[in-house]
């Protein structure tokens, strides 16, 4: 029986192995059917006779058939010279034995896909093999040819793209330049105005970098400073001194200062200082702030006994000497030799500071104060530690402001300057009436003291210096109760080296204009006396009298 997924056809052609295409792949084909050997045809026009005993049959009409195939009982015989388009007869074949079936034909290997990019080799299809269903060799002709318009077409896109990219990096570089040109610009800009801010040079504003006087630079520097009474328990009278640390430039110094020095009370009454001194007067420091224009951090009260328990403490001072001292039996004093570096021990350098000869000014005994003290400096400890254990073993009770680790903090401070040599000891200077002299006021008081009209405490009251150049006791006199009563700050600025005709209130600082204008009304004095010049006197204002002051 025949399947009826795979039926047996007698009459299909065999398929068989019939070569190789370029590629190696096996190529398969169409075998025609062997058929049997028969006799030659009868000749052209003859009836066929059919042997012995088998009857006549028509001749089969002639049929068409595709491809060569012909009908069953059929056979081409050789042309031998016929044209091959003479009609066919029917030639009896013999009952062959049935052949068994033939194989079924194996399917045709499929194609491999082709790439695009991959061309032939051939440049053509191998024989026999089909191209894919429904597909042409000549649709494939844009992967496997190279076209020439394609080619510029790409070649005209990719210029076009890269015509533009270069314009627009040309842009964002542009752009980019033209930001950073203004980013410098806006930089350069507030760069020169905050030189010109911090040089001063801007209009109504003072940078601090501005270019200023030196007693206004002197000014600007920060100082630590105290001032020392030395008592003498044993005579009688007292030394003053100021010890100054100026932290801004490093150095330290001792600025002596006379008891003839004209201070004011707490009342507004004039004295000096040495009385101040010995009467107790708690207001010295605020009376000697007003004078010089200084903030004294503290009061030192420093008694012979103390002084000597000091030098032993430190264990002694070398002192160039410049006068002998005899010893007093009397006082009990120690000889003192004449000459450089000379050993002293505590009582032979209180004999040295507290000697003053016959007929000696005040200014020579000062001096001898000012160069045991630089030596006393000298041997401070430099820990702050050490140097105050050195003040607590004085046992001396000190003042409730300054106790024994302030004051020794400062004086390491100032030993640390007097041990590399940058100190100086200076002396202040003032005329007969006690007025400071116009060298003392330029040349310790602004530029080694710092004094300033400034360092009056904000919302005090003003400071008004007078100094007379009228000559009459009396006009001087009636100035001074009149800013007295004004609720001024009065300091005493003495007299004038010589008369004046008119009377002058000047100021140094702009800001002090309305004030001077105030103490011109109060004395009674028009406007048009009121100037900007230089302060001989350290105070805020100074009224100088002239002849044409009348007192009201």
């Amino acid at each position: 029986m025949n399947d009826p997924q795979d039926p047996y056809d007698p009459y299909a052609a065999q398929q068989q192995l019939i070569g190789y295409d370029p590629y190696g792949r096996p190529l398969y084909g169409q075998v025609p059917a062997q058929q049997p050997l028969q006799s030659a045809p009868p000749p052209y026009g003859q009836q066929y006779e059919p042997p012995y005993g088998q009857p006549y049959a028509q001749e089969p009409q002639a049929q068409q058939y595709d491809h060569g195939q012909q009908p069953h009982g059929y056979a081409q015989a050789p042309s031998h010279g016929y044209d091959a388009q003479q009609p066919q007869q029917w030639i009896p074949q013999q009952a062959a034995a049935p052949q068994a079936p033939a194989p079924p034909a194996a399917p045709a290997p499929v194609p491999e896909p082709r790439r695009a990019d991959a061309a032939d080799p051939a440049g053509a299809a191998p024989a026999g093999a089909d191209p894919a269903p429904g597909y042409r060799t000549e649709q494939f002709a844009f992967l496997d040819q190279q076209d020439e318009d394609s080619e510029d077409v790409i070649d005209w896109l990719a210029f076009t793209e890269s015509r533009t990219e270069r314009r627009e990096e040309a842009r964002r570089r542009g752009r980019n330049r033209v930001v950073a040109l203004g980013v410098v610009l806006a930089l350069l800009a507030v760069g020169g105005l905050g030189w010109l801010w911090y040089s001063g040079a801007l209009p109504f504003l003072d940078g601090p970098g501005r270019k200023k006087g030196p007693a206004a630079a002197a000014a600007a520097q920060k100082r630590d400073m105290i001032v020392v009474h030395l008592h003498n328990t044993k005579r009688g009278g007292s030394s003053t001194a100021l010890l100054v640390d100026n932290v801004t430039t490093r150095q330290g110094a001792t600025v002596l200062l006379p008891n003839a020095l004209a201070v004011t009370k707490e009342d507004g009454t004039a004295t000096t200082l040495g009385k101040s001194v010995e009467g107790g007067s708690i207001g010295t420091r605020e009376a000697l702030d007003t004078v010089l224009g200084t903030r004294i951090g503290g009061t030192w009260r420093l008694d012979t006994p103390f002084l000597e328990r000091l030098v032993e403490l430190v264990g002694g001072i070398e002192v160039d000497t410049d006068t002998a001292v005899p010893a007093d039996d009397q006082a009990k004093t120690p000889a003192v030799g004449q000459g450089p570096k000379q050993s002293l021990t505590g009582a032979m350098a209180v004999a040295y500071a507290t000697y003053r000869a016959q007929g000696e000014p005040e200014a020579r005994q000062l001096e001898r104060t000012g160069r045991v003290l630089y030596a006393v400096l000298r041997k401070i400890p430099s820990d702050p530690k050490a140097a105050a254990t050195t003040v607590e073993s004085m046992g001396q009770i000190l003042d409730p402001g300054l106790d024994a680790q302030n004051l020794g903090g400062l004086l390491s401070r100032i030993g640390e300057h007097a041990k590399v040599a940058a100190y100086r000891t200076e002396m202040l200077s003032v005329k007969p009436d006690g007025g400071l002299t116009d060298d003392a006021s330029k040349k310790v008081v602004k530029d080694l003291l710092g004094g300033t009209v400034t360092a009056a405490q904000p919302g005090a009251a003003p400071r008004v210096g007078l100094k007379d150049a009228t000559g009459d006791e009396k006009a001087q006199v009636a100035a001074k109760a009149a800013l007295l009563n004004g609720g001024y700050s009065f300091v005493d600025g003495g007299k004038a080296d010589r008369a004046a005709a008119t009377t002058q209130v000047t100021y140094q600082d702009e800001g002090q204009r309305g004030r001077a204008v105030e103490v011109a009304k109060t004395l009674g004095l028009p406007e048009t006396v009121v100037k900007k010049a230089e302060s001989v006197v350290n105070a805020d204002v100074v009224v100088t009298l002239g002849k044409d002051y009348k007192p009201s």
